[in-house]
């Protein structure tokens, strides 16, 4: 493939940073805690004041999916709504983690799905976390939502899939509410309407991850992702033809999706393998550990070759960039010592070390809208 010259490169355009504070999606559930009466709860999305409140989670569905696809999602599009940001990196551990402790990626250090376990030489995934040496709750060590909402007498439940129980994602995410197993979108309204009916006050969270599997397996743009979200669509109008009395639903996203058509394979390219020796995140967000003394070379490196398609900076770069909100010092080790975030229709894969991820057809994680934005979408029972 023809390099472009110095001369002929595009320069990038600024990245679109998340909105922490005003309206990301670390800023959800801290409303719903307000709206609920939870003293430390933070109402920065003004959201009414009730006692009882379930938020939908769908797994993969960005705003802009939604509003290309009102045929396939009547109800969906029939609600209120506005756009929250995901979050760097837009991918599910990192907005589970999000939403499960109401503070940015910087806080909860959950920054990818796969990251540095500082120390080690090794990544821990943080979807599988099949480590048993990485402790979830001290690797996450922020107190969540559902901790915070049940010390304070409200009914707190977690609706997902059963295989997800006592995960380590689940503990590090999850902690504090009752674990509610599902393996059907009837079992998901089922457990869904018993916990929102418990107690004076309610909270529940509903996680759906259909959507993005279908996405991931055969992308976007296919008929099968579209006949999926006619199932999604479904599942939120009964969800909200169960809320009690009293009673708000709200429909989120962890991020959106895209499907690349351009893909470079750092496995087979020597340029961009020289002296890395971890390579984390995923193929629209990418952590580059680089071997001791190499850093430089590295992001040298990998700017020469993606510096007209993808956003690359070094670790403190984009630390005082805000791309992760606030970042612990604890946690700061995790990021790449160079991060590689494209902006146009690229996947930077790993044929050798992520056969998984090189397969997919669906990606996410970057910034660009696409990825970025969610939708908040509310339905109240009056």
């Amino acid at each position: 493939m023809t390099r472009p010259s110095e001369r002929d490169r595009v320069s990038p355009p600024a990245p679109p940073v998340p909105r922490y504070g005003e309206a990301a999606l670390a800023d959800l559930t801290p409303s719903v805690l307000a709206a609920l009466g939870v003293p430390d709860g933070t109402g920065v999305l003004g959201l009414p004041a009730l006692p009882r409140a379930c938020v939908l989670i769908v797994d993969g569905l960005g705003w802009e999916l939604l509003r290309d696809h009102p045929d396939e999602a009547p109800f969906l599009t029939s609600l209120a709504g506005r756009p929250l940001t995901a979050g760097f990196p837009a991918t599910t551990a990192t907005s589970l983690a999000s939403l499960g402790t109401g503070v940015p990626p910087g806080g909860h250090g959950l920054l990818g799905v796969q990251v540095a376990v500082p120390g080690t030489g090794r990544l821990l995934n943080c979807l599988k976390w099949q480590d048993p040496d990485v402790d979830p709750v001290t690797f996450q060590p922020v107190p969540t939502v559902y901790e915070r909402a049940a010390a304070d007498g409200v009914a707190v439940g977690y609706v997902s899939l059963g295989q997800y129980r006592g995960s380590g994602l689940s503990q590090a995410t999850a902690r504090g509410a009752s674990y509610l197993s599902a393996n059907g979108m009837g079992q998901l309204v089922g457990q869904a309407e018993r916990a929102l009916r418990a107690g004076d006050r309610s909270f529940v969270t509903v996680y759906h991850a259909d959507l993005d599997a279908t996405g991931h397996r055969y992308g976007v743009a296919s008929p099968d992702w579209r006949y999926q979200l006619r199932f999604v669509d479904l599942l939120a109008q009964r969800l909200a033809e169960v809320l009690p009395d009293g009673a708000a639903l709200y429909v989120t996203a962890d991020h959106g999706m895209v499907d690349p058509t351009e893909r470079v394979d750092v496995d087979t390219d020597p340029d961009l393998r020289a002296g890395v020796a971890l390579l984390g995140g995923d193929a629209r967000a990418r952590y580059v550990y680089s071997e001791p003394g190499a850093q430089d070379d590295v992001l040298a490196a990998w700017r020469d070759r993606f510096g007209d398609q993808a956003w690359v900076c070094s670790r403190d770069e984009a630390i005082a960039a805000g791309w992760f909100g606030p970042v612990d010092p604890e946690m700061a080790l995790r990021i790449g010592d160079v991060v590689a975030v494209p902006f146009t229709d690229l996947a930077i894969v790993a044929s050798h070390r992520e056969p998984w991820l090189d397969r997919m057809v669906g990606m996410h994680g970057s910034m660009v809208p696409a990825e970025q934005l969610v939708p908040l979408l509310s339905f109240t029972r009056d």
